[in-house]
């Protein structure tokens, strides 16, 4: 078995039982490739390389309880950044991951798929609820679904659905009691293709935090939907779901809008520099968002485990072995290796 294979991350639909492993973990690379240069340059998560400056935090969000207070201006900056409806709440928890998981335990939906190849944990979580999890190719297979996922954009194809016809779809699952959840965790560099200002009644949405401002660690996410789901959330996230320190930064960072767009700025400089770095490599652009981008080689599984070689942690698909999926380099440096590691000239840019 190659090594590499061990620390493949793995973001479409599997069988129900199988391990569920996701871009990061730097600690099995380290063991899987002990002579590789430090320190390591993680490519294999959708992160933001530039991350949203901490403002000062006061002492006693580390020493108290988090707020209630606190966790009321949070929820508020989060609504007025994404645009949510007046009429729906926004409800704080510790990560997508954790309204991922909670979710299926709300509804007794016993059909549900997702929208295509996408990020597993979706199928994983209503596999284990004891709902019978499938994929669908198009929007029109979902109608009569008891629940949909859309992952939007999609995770790792940067596919985008027009939100329309997402609120048309959540229209027309509604007399049967199906409900849509559009998990937007990338769609904060594009606004405009979110659902969000749509959301209630049975279209719940996702968004995450940690992405686009480069601070995954704060664990931190929100589920836009109606008062009757929003409460059922908050009882089974239970109290101080959210941390202090990350109240205080979420908050902060929610509220500057001119820093996000500054970033998007930024990053969409990098994506295009990336593109031309791994296109003079030979690889093919087949898709990507704004924080990565998905390329295709025919020796792929031999490009993972050279830039492993190097230290570059990139994401691999057992499901599509000719994929990798790339996310951007941070510091000057970090460009410099990865050109090195193509075999290119570290000059080449976008």
């Amino acid at each position: 078995m190659n090594p590499a294979l061990s620390i493949v991350g793995r973001d479409a639909a599997l069988p129900h039982g199988a391990p569920i492993r996701h871009g990061g973990g730097l600690d099995a690379a380290r063991r899987r490739f002990p002579s590789a240069p430090e320190p390591w340059i993680d490519l294999s998560t959708g992160v933001s390389p530039r991350a949203y400056p901490l403002p000062a935090i006061a002492p006693e969000a580390w020493t108290r309880l988090p707020d209630e207070n606190a966790l009321a201006l949070l929820e508020a900056a989060a609504a007025k950044a994404y645009r949510a409806p007046t009429r729906i709440e926004v409800v704080a928890g510790a990560g997508t991951q954790a309204f991922i998981q909670c979710l299926p335990r709300l509804f007794p939906a016993r059909r549900v798929a997702t929208l295509g190849f996408t990020y597993a944990e979706h199928a994983a979580s209503w596999r284990a609820s004891g709902a019978r999890a499938s994929v669908a190719a198009t929007l029109d297979e979902l109608e009569e679904l008891e629940a949909a996922i859309v992952v939007n954009p999609n995770n790792p194809d940067g596919r985008l659905v027009p939100p329309e016809c997402l609120v048309e779809l959540a229209r027309r699952m509604a007399p049967r009691g199906g409900v849509l959840i559009v998990d937007e965790a990338f769609v904060d560099f594009t606004p405009e293709a979110s659902v969000a200002p749509a959301a209630g009644d049975n279209l719940i949405v996702l968004r995450s935090f940690g992405k686009a401002y480069g601070l995954p660690g704060a664990r931190l996410g929100f589920a836009l939907c109606e008062s009757t789901v929003a409460a059922r959330l908050r009882e089974a996230l239970g109290p101080w779901s959210v941390s202090g320190p990350a109240l205080v930064v979420g908050a902060a960072a929610l509220a500057d809008g001119v820093w996000l767009e500054g970033n998007a700025a930024l990053l969409e400089c990098s994506a295009r520099r990336l593109d031309a770095l791994l296109a003079a490599a030979g690889f093919a652009i087949i898709g990507g968002a704004g924080l990565f981008r998905l390329a295709q080689h025919d020796d792929a599984a031999n490009w993972f485990e050279r830039l492993c070689l190097a230290g570059i942690l990139t994401r691999r698909f057992a499901e599509r072995p000719k994929w990798l999926r790339f996310g951007l380099p941070a510091a000057p440096q970090d460009w410099e290796r990865l050109a090195l590691a193509l075999g290119l000239r570290p000059d080449v840019r976008g």
